[in-house]
């Protein structure tokens, strides 16, 4: 079970950073934790210091820059200044290097294909390499969440990060999966795949009540619907682990227990193939009269 765990890792997006989530996820193995400067209204490192300093070094520490407080809220920036101070801050808050830094969502800075964005992307991703050289982390990568006009604006020159974190599941869209797997291969190959929201922001979704994820399993799965959709969104797209919020360890447990299943890969592809039909149907109907 312990090859099966290390693909669980625990993210703190919306969470109430709670000591007994921490101890309870060591129970269970789950030893890789995910955060951004930007959560718990950018108090997440503070508040993890304070209240679980003592069990940082137990997990694979992970955290994300890129948003900012704002003078109208939280801004996004790929300032390789601001970038670099974020790195420094967060080691400095959560009273340890962190062992992997993400660039968060860098697509909310590059609204367009163009050459000025291709500099900026690869700037920004510099600066993060050069955090890592210096010490202030372990190893760098890329957040996103919509990753089709990265694709775009990356080449032979940019940085190449050692991880890539995708949306995964079976809310995720076509062109989103595709661009996944493409930007995978073309940047960051032989590196490590995270996949982040496999419900699609909650499991009480009335969308999970209408769909049997079931479906996508090898026959003889005991597993429930919310775990088979867990277990599945390894496989949308291909991933090594999936970062999963919850405030419950219970709940975790029964996330970690959706790995002993395996998934029918051939169910996948077709599922996929049907995404792909749809897309294209929508994109080619015809404009209705006014």
């Amino acid at each position: 079970m312990r090859g099966a765990v290390s693909r669980v890792v625990l993210g703190l997006h919306r969470s109430r950073h709670e000591r007994r989530l921490l101890t309870g996820a060591l129970d269970l193995g789950v030893t890789a934790l995910d955060t951004s400067t930007n959560y718990l209204d950018f108090r997440s490192h503070q508040r993890l210091a304070r209240t679980a300093r003592d069990l940082l070094p137990k997990f694979m520490l992970s955290t994300k820059v890129g948003y900012f407080p704002g003078p109208d809220g939280t801004e996004h920036s790929l300032d390789p200044v601001r970038l670099h101070a974020a790195v420094e801050q967060a080691a400095k808050d959560l009273g340890r290097e962190p062992d992997l830094v993400f660039l968060h969502n860098p697509e909310h800075s590059l609204p367009e294909t163009a050459p000025r964005y291709h500099d900026l992307l690869a700037q920004a991703c510099a600066t993060l390499d050069a955090a890592a050289a210096k010490g202030l982390c372990a190893a760098w990568g890329v957040a996103s969440w919509d990753p089709t006009s990265l694709l775009n604006l990356i080449d032979t020159t940019t940085p190449r990060p050692a991880a890539l974190m995708v949306r995964a599941g079976l809310l995720v869209g076509a062109r989103t999966l595709d661009a996944a797997d493409a930007l995978t291969k073309a940047w960051c190959p032989g590196g490590v795949v995270w996949g982040m929201s496999p419900f699609g922001g909650s499991t009480s979704a009335p969308v999970w009540a209408r769909i049997d994820p079931r479906v996508f399993l090898q026959e003889g799965s005991l597993l429930s619907r919310v775990q088979a959709a867990f277990r599945a969104a390894y496989h949308l797209p291909e991933v090594d682990s999936v970062a999963v919020g919850t405030d419950e360890p219970a709940h975790l447990g029964e996330l970690v227990g959706a790995l002993v299943d395996e998934v029918d890969e051939r169910t996948v592809q077709e599922y996929r193939s049907l995404l792909r039909d749809q897309t294209a149907r929508a994109v080619s109907l015809p404009e209705a009269p006014r």
